[in-house]
């Protein structure tokens, strides 16, 4: 790859709309950085979801809408840079009132994201799978989607609509709601805190545009399958904070064995290999772009194949 994705956000946008018109569904880890979102694409999922929380975390702040659009959109081009998938972004209530949406959007345009999603809910706005949140009325929530769309100057970024809905007046509440959305212009759609694949399967007969599962951990909604979610007719799944949660667990439990036994030698089998980060990084690559800069041998690389440039790779489907 070198330095930047090779893949044009336009290209990675159409893609997107492709794969999501497709009948399998679309899985897209949350990334927390860019190595992380080499290791989606490399481990061969379909895209890269950019989670507000995990961005907010990141910083040090809770998911409560204290983010700002120039933090957001610039994490968001540093992960889309250096894949060749789609990226959907969280672009929470859009930064503002309809004309800072619009700003959001274009804005995420120039950060190279595929696809972005804006929510319904009040500010300041809290994590969907949390309870006491609240919800703008429906007027203002279409005022929104319709700024979105208005900015948009790639016919292929998709705008999608989130509605918290759900957790605040039920399901049929969401499915109205959502049905609002889409004739307001949304791409597709975000239903937050799901109960169960029923509600899913209600949302999915409610529209006729793509819509998407949230498989957060610790949340509302059960953990289905990709395969059970694919069953009634989800889109595309995200698992947004679980690579962070994962990380950071594995972080902490090491630190404490670090200050307890004054050392990491038992942590070192759980460790990514310097020849794993090393291939992530495309070390070899930059070398066959530049010899100069690359002078050393890379333990544990030397036997290698260097991989050809291929399209994103599909799993296969029982």
């Amino acid at each position: 790859m070198v330095l930047h994705s090779k893949v044009t956000p336009t290209e990675k946008r159409r893609r997107f709309r492709e794969a999501l018109a497709a009948p399998e569904i679309v899985r897209m880890p949350g990334a927390f950085n860019p190595l992380s979102a080499r290791l989606i694409q490399d481990v061969g999922f379909e895209g890269v979801y950019i989670s507000g929380a995990v961005l907010s975390a990141d910083l040090g702040l809770p998911d409560i809408g204290l983010t700002t659009l120039t933090e957001v959109a610039g994490r968001g081009a540093q992960i889309a840079r250096v894949t060749d998938l789609p990226t959907l972004i969280d672009a929470d209530t859009g930064f503002g009132e309809p004309m800072n949406v619009a700003r959001t959007v274009q804005v995420m345009e120039d950060a190279g994201i595929s696809a972005l999603h804006i929510e319904d809910q009040v500010n300041p706005k809290r994590c969907g799978h949390l309870d006491g949140k609240d919800v703008v009325d429906e007027a203002t929530a279409l005022r929104r989607i319709r700024a979105a769309v208005d900015a948009r100057r790639d016919p292929e970024l998709v705008i999608m609509a989130r509605t918290d809905v759900r957790g605040v007046a039920g399901l049929r509440a969401a499915t109205d709601r959502a049905r609002a959305l889409v004739d307001a212009g949304a791409d597709a759609i975000f239903p937050e805190a799901m109960a169960d694949l029923d509600e899913f399967a209600a949302m999915r007969a409610a529209v006729d545009v793509p819509i998407l599962a949230n498989m957060t951990e610790f949340g509302k909604s059960p953990l289905f399958t990709a395969a059970e979610l694919e069953s009634v007719g989800v889109n595309l799944v995200i698992h947004p904070v679980s690579l962070l949660r994962l990380a950071m667990g594995e972080a902490e439990r090491s630190l404490r064995q670090l200050a307890a036994e004054g050392s990491l030698t038992n942590a070192v089998p759980r460790m990514q290999t310097r020849a794993r980060l090393y291939e992530l990084n495309e070390y070899a690559d930059y070398a066959r772009f530049d010899e100069e800069v690359f002078a050393f041998d890379v333990p544990g690389a030397a036997d290698r194949t260097p991989r050809e440039d291929a399209e994103p790779r599909r799993r296969e489907h029982a």
